[in-house]
């Protein structure tokens, strides 16, 4: 006996069991319902492997913990030859919270007032608490039950553990009065046997959780797909939620309140989901769109309450989960919503959802078919509250973007109809009709100062016909096109209509001076792109629209206004009866519109230095090819900036009436820059006006000379524009020497010099020319009203990126890069 092994031992001890059990059945036969209670008899099953293979199999079919702890239950009594048992399950593993379970052959759990809960110095409460067995007959008293035992006859009862030691239910086993009682063999093969179906116990829980989370993840997959590909509707969304949320848990009812940040009250229009209609609803398709809608369409009346009313109303002031196994025992429990609709509410579990730390609303489950909502659907419902909150996060953010959607589109029609000419200024202009010649419109020199607007836009007309015909292009819409620019274009001081005829104007005389050198396509983007490349200018520069925030500026990173203006340009041409391209091809479509780009956006002159600087070394390389369509894209630039820049090459009266504006609309920033806290640049305060001469002369030199040189290099009859330059150039460095010696003349104390001389004449008393010869009409004072207001420090930092409100300009110790724009 030394030598024999358990295993051994064990298995003769089971077999005896087996023969006494045979024996109990043929002589009394009443422990015939017993065959039915289990498919696991002992007389099939060698031993206890065989019991935990069939035991974990038929999870399969009922993985429930329940169904497990019943199927051991009924091994066991067969096992110990036991003629019934009871069953108490564990709630949440409190051993003063037991449920029991009947013996039937579908375990069906008593809830609410009619289960029969165990607990005081009851044998199950006690096994509960102490986790010990206990073995008991009626013929024998114990002290530790002075009431003795309901049961007229033999008792045992053991305490059934999960592998982590966690109490799952008490087993009690019992006999007749007739039968004898149980034995210590007995104790130790139903000790034996709960050892082995607790492990089938944890595979079991292993199974579930295995399987709720499997659930859970495609639901969150569907949720995913209706989110990102079908787009559902935030009424849809909810729907689907609370369906889930409703099988989750096994809810007979569920409801989603969501909150309302600005009454600080909940509302639904979809609650109270549930019934047998809906299930099949959804069942039946799948959880489609229009399976959804159709199951749920009877139920969306909205209604709303204050924070702190009722259960939701708590859950939604504290933030806390509650889980209320008693309705009507919990005084929060509104109960006039039962007494309206004639349902009854026994249990719910209510749950805030949260993004981002802030409540979006609350998850009511009402009425648990299967007993109260235990711990476990606590924790599945807390996980699923996450990816809930982040699908109703991203519902409403799609919600909000479809309004703004729609409201954007509102905001673009009403826009596009009062940023659109009006059919009377078109018919107008065509019974005005645009002249055949306009004299001096294609001379450098053109006064665009000497016509309204509307001869402006005629004049724009003619300029376009003269240079492209109207063979390709429609008469009317040509007309609307132009007309429309003109209203884009906002009435500040320098940036106006004014400003893009001048540009297109120069435009205009480059291309008829160049000999032919651009192709069509070429010269309509250079003109049209002329015409427009000042859309829509607010009179600030691009570092204003990056420092104050502007929309603009997070929409288009570099070069800001530019894509703006293009953008603008293209929205025009997209209007109806604007789109004077349409009768070219596809391809010429496509090549005019990257042209057109191209054109614009080198209007920012932080993209003239790198430009210059390649034609630069092409042209004094003699590298420059008229078939490389790079090297024209370069010349294109170049003539654009030519064009931008052409108020410095106006005969002089014209070039400082222009300067006096482009000052005027920089005096404005700097106002609204020192409104908002920010310190301008001196060019910008009108306060410093002090320097704007040598600020001129620094401009002129590192700018615009070398464009124009450049420019006249390629193509020779531009030549009087840097002509015009360099006078204009002399004049301004006359001014600054004159403007040099008053200043040292004043420190110094003595007379400022030329003071001897005619007021309004240069030193040495001899009066200014025009390049034709004849004295300027406008004649400039050394020390009067202009130059004061016009003036700019000379230490500034560069004026470039303010006079084309492009970026900003690359550092340089240039002194154009210190300079006055023109």
């Amino acid at each position: 006996m030394d030598e024999l092994e358990l295993e051994t031992l064990e298995r003769w001890i089971i077999r005896k069991t087996q023969r006494a059990k045979k024996q109990a059945q043929q002589g009394a036969g009443k422990n015939g319902r017993k065959t039915s209670l289990s498919r696991w008899k002992f007389c099939v099953h060698a031993d206890k492997r065989q019991m935990l293979q069939e035991l974990t199999q038929s999870l399969q079919r009922g993985p429930s913990r329940a169904h497990v702890l019943f199927e051991l239950a009924g091994c066991i009594s067969s096992a110990v030859s036991a003629d019934g048992f009871r069953l108490f399950l564990a709630e949440q593993g409190e051993p003063d919270n037991l449920t029991e379970y009947v013996g039937e052959e579908e375990p069906t759990p008593l809830t609410g007032s009619s289960a029969r809960r165990s607990s005081g110095v009851t044998v199950p409460g006690f096994v509960a608490r102490t986790r010990e067995p206990v073995r008991l007959s009626y013929t024998e008293p114990d002290p530790r039950f002075p009431n003795g035992l309901a049961y007229n006859g033999h008792v045992m009862c053991q305490a059934v553990l999960q592998p982590d030691g966690s109490l799952a239910g008490v087993l009690e086993l019992r006999r007749g009065p007739h039968n004898a009682p149980f034995h210590e063999e007995d104790e130790e093969i139903s000790q034996s046997y709960l050892v082995w179906g607790g492990i089938a116990l944890h595979y079991a829980h292993l199974y579930l959780s295995q399987d709720r989370q499997r659930r859970l993840n495609d639901f969150l997959l569907t949720v995913v797909k209706s989110i990102f590909q079908d787009m559902v509707s935030m009424d849809l969304l909810v729907t689907k939620v609370m369906n889930f949320a409703q099988r989750l848990v096994d809810a007979d009812r569920a409801s989603l309140f969501l909150l309302d940040a600005r009454s600080g009250e909940l509302y639904a229009r979809i609650f109270d989901v549930g019934g047998e209609q809906q299930q099949q609803g959804f069942e039946a398709g799948a959880g489609s769109e229009d399976s959804l809608a159709s199951a749920y369409k009877l139920h969306t009346e909205e209604i709303r309450f204050p924070m702190g009313t009722g259960i939701a109303g708590q859950v939604a002031r504290t933030g806390e989960v509650l889980n209320i196994p008693d309705a009507y025992s919990d005084p929060r429990f509104n109960r006039s919503v039962d007494q309206l609709t004639g349902y009854r509410t026994r249990s719910i579990l209510c749950m805030p959802i949260f993004i981002r730390g802030a409540l979006i609303g609350v998850v009511q489950m009402v009425n648990k078919r299967s007993g109260t909502f235990n711990k476990e659907d606590e924790e599945a419902f807390e996980t699923f509250a996450v990816y809930c909150g982040l699908a109703l996060h991203h519902a409403k953010l799609y919600d909000k973007i479809r309004r703004s959607e729609q409201k954007y589109r509102v905001a673009l029609d009403v826009l596009s109809y009062h940023n659109t000419c009006l059919d009377e200024e078109v018919q107008d202009m065509l019974g005005r009709g645009v002249p055949d010649a306009l004299p001096q419109v294609d001379q450098f020199h053109f006064n665009v100062f000497d016509i309204d607007d509307l001869e402006k836009a005629r004049h724009a007309v003619f300029m376009f016909k003269d240079l492209f015909g109207l063979s390709r292009f429609d008469e009317d819409s040509l007309i609307r096109f132009t007309l429309t620019v003109r209203k884009n274009y906002r009435r500040v001081p320098y940036h106006n209509w004014t400003h893009g005829f001048s540009v297109a104007n120069t435009m205009y005389a480059i291309i008829k001076h160049s000999g032919g050198v651009f192709r069509e396509e070429e010269a309509l983007a250079l003109y049209i792109g002329s015409l427009c490349h000042d859309l829509d200018h607010r009179g600030k520069n691009n570092q204003f629209m990056l420092e104050t925030e502007s929309p603009l500026a997070s929409v288009y990173s570099t070069s800001t206004m530019e894509h703006h203006h293009f953008n603008q340009t293209v929205a025009i041409l997209q209007q109806q009866g604007h789109n004077i391209f349409q009768k070219l091809t596809n391809s010429e479509y496509k090549q005019v519109l990257g042209l057109l780009k191209h054109c614009i956006l080198a209007t920012d002159l932080a993209a003239f230095f790198p430009n210059r600087e390649r034609l630069t070394r092409l042209v004094s390389s003699g590298a420059f090819s008229w078939d490389n369509d790079e090297h024209r894209l370069f010349l294109g630039a170049i003539a654009m900036t030519a064009s931008d820049l052409s108020a410095s090459a106006k005969p002089w009266e014209l070039q400082v009436k222009t300067v006096k504006v482009i000052f005027e609309e920089f005096y404005q920033q700097g106002d609204e820059e020192r409104a908002v806290g920010m310190v301008p640049i001196p060019m910008m305060d009108r306060n410093q006006p002090d320097q704007q001469a040598a600020s001129q002369v620094g401009f002129l030199t590192g700018i615009c000379l070398p464009c124009y040189s450049l420019l006249s290099a390629l193509i020779p009859d531009t030549r009087p524009l840097l002509d015009e330059c360099r006078t204009n150039l002399e004049r301004w460095r006359e001014l600054d020497n004159s403007r040099r010696g008053a200043r040292g003349s004043q420190d110094s104390g003595e007379p400022p010099h030329g003071a001897n001389g005619p007021p309004n004449g240069p030193p040495n008393g001899t009066p200014h020319k025009t390049p034709n010869g004849a004295p300027p009409t406008a004649p400039l004072t050394t020390a009067g009203p202009l130059q004061s207001t016009l003036s700019l420090d000379s230490d500034s930092p560069s004026a470039i990126a303010s006079l084309s409100h492009g970026g900003s300009a690359p550092d340089s110790s240039d002194e154009a890069t210190r300079s006055a724009p023109t």
